[in-house]
């Protein structure tokens, strides 16, 4: 489930929460996390797996998505996505 709360909080703010089963552990983990929009292009999202927390910063140009990740809130990771 996902929610934009920027009409009720006038805040560039999404929240998010969800359930993921994993089958490693044979068990349900709640996730979560939280969309924070600066600009149209420049966005924040922080996730939550079940486990560990994953900060990430994201700049959005048309069909492209450039992110840098710091997973587990410490290791550095970039990506690269393009949508058609």
């Amino acid at each position: 489930m996902s929610k934009n709360l920027r009409r009720e909080t006038r805040l560039p703010i999404a929240p998010y929460a969800g359930v993921a089963y994993g089958t490693y552990e044979d068990r349900a983990r709640a996730i979560g996390g939280l969309n924070i929009g600066f600009t149209e292009q420049f966005t924040a999202l922080v996730i939550f797996d079940g486990v560990h927390v994953h900060p990430m910063l994201n700049f959005s140009s048309g069909r492209h998505v450039a992110s840098f990740i710091l997973v587990r809130g410490r290791d550095p990771g970039v990506s690269y996505s393009i949508s058609f």
